[in-house]
């Protein structure tokens, strides 16, 4: 198993920054990938962002694309999601995953509400 807490959210103005951050703890080194995904009220929930473990590639959906960056820190088990030119469009619940041995979304963490106003 593997436990995800997420950390970091809250209010911003639009135009501003945020970074949400994921510790990850267990099995850790089954994981793969490591996600970020948001669930906007009465949408479903949506890919943002990922990191390949190994290589360091990441990936981000085309509407953060120059606006958010992944990093992270091995030696904390944590990945963080900097978020900056902040839209209103933006605002979700922002979840943090980890694959498993198969490389597939297996752990999820309980989820960090960011909220940008217009």
């Amino acid at each position: 198993q593997v436990q995800l807490v997420e950390s970091g959210g809250g209010l911003v103005q639009a135009g501003g920054s945020l970074r949400v951050s994921c510790v990850a703890s267990g099995r850790t080194f089954t994981t793969y990938t490591m996600g970020w995904f948001r669930q906007a009220p009465g949408k479903e929930r949506e890919f943002v962002a990922s990191i390949e473990l190994s290589g360091g590639s990441t990936y981000y959906r085309n509407s953060v694309k120059g606006r958010f960056t992944l990093s992270r820190d091995d030696a904390k088990n944590t990945v963080f999601l900097q978020m900056n030119s902040l839209k209103p469009e933006d605002t979700a619940v922002y979840y943090c995953a980890a694959t498993d041995e198969y490389n597939r979304y297996r752990y999820w963490g309980q989820g960090t509400q960011v909220t940008v106003s217009s």
